[in-house]
């Protein structure tokens, strides 16, 4: 039985990963880390300082204000991390990498299967369009996002403009400029509305014609089912940094 400690348990991911886990017969959750007072099945901290549990592993939807400290337990109890949370600046991106030569630490901006697959196929058709096609990101969230653009938006530019070596620029803002679309940019936008869960929208503009990618989660059960999975596959895992792409690797 893989016990899990989750982060950021009151929160509606947390949930999706508590009614999830219910139907699992290999996983349990053994106690909670979250600010919010919320009564549940498990015990439920204010801070991974107060954790007297000895969780084989961390999931992490939680906020970037909780880096520090899930990090530090971690590390100290040699616990492997799934961190699921996004918005983090460079620095803590940084200390993420440096915890990963210590335990493993799975780390992405999107816990689907889909979105990854997605990065996947944009990745292989900016490579063969190449230049002669303006590439757009568009991505739509439910109003209580906090962070824009999405992790995932980040993510999908990451990987098309890794395609051309990292020479395009991203443009968040192009109201606030009066010129002709330079060939060498990425187009990021933001949609904040409602409840939607999640949606990315990945256009090849080109002469005449316009290829269009897209992914639409209906719900959260997507990212929790792609957490469950990650948190199997850190379970027993050698220190090091991991992502979807050895999720996907191993189907």
């Amino acid at each position: 039985m893989i016990k899990v400690l989750l982060s950021g348990c009151c929160g509606k991911m947390g949930n999706a990963i508590i009614n999830l886990v219910e139907e699992c017969d290999d996983i349990e959750i053994i106690a909670g880390v979250d600010a919010i007072e919320r009564p549940l099945s498990f015990p439920v901290f204010k801070s991974f300082t107060e954790v007297t549990m000895a969780p084989d592993v961390i999931i992490d939807f939680s906020n970037v204000e909780a880096l520090e400290k899930l990090l530090e337990f971690a590390v100290a109890k040699r616990v492997p991390a799934l961190i699921a949370t996004t918005g983090f600046n460079d620095e803590q991106i940084s200390k993420i990498k440096s915890a990963s030569n210590t335990v493993p630490v799975f780390f992405t901006a999107n816990m689907s299967l889909g979105v990854n697959v997605l990065c996947s196929l944009a990745k292989r058709a900016a490579t063969i369009l190449g230049s002669d096609f303006d590439i757009e990101i568009v991505e739509r969230h439910h109003n209580r996002k906090l962070d824009a653009p999405s992790g995932t938006a980040i993510m999908l530019a990451n990987a098309v403009n890794s395609v051309f070596e990292d020479t395009y620029s991203y443009e968040y803002d192009r109201h606030s400029k009066r010129r002709m679309r330079p060939k060498n940019e990425i187009g990021i936008h933001s949609v904040r509305g409602g409840t939607i869960v999640g949606e990315h929208e990945i256009i090849f503009a080109g002469h005449e014609e316009v290829i269009t990618l897209s992914h639409s989660a209906q719900s959260k059960g997507v990212f929790a089912s792609g957490a469950i999975a990650a948190a199997r596959f850190l379970y027993g895992a050698k220190p090091g940094l991991y992502d979807m792409n050895d999720i996907i690797g191993k189907e």
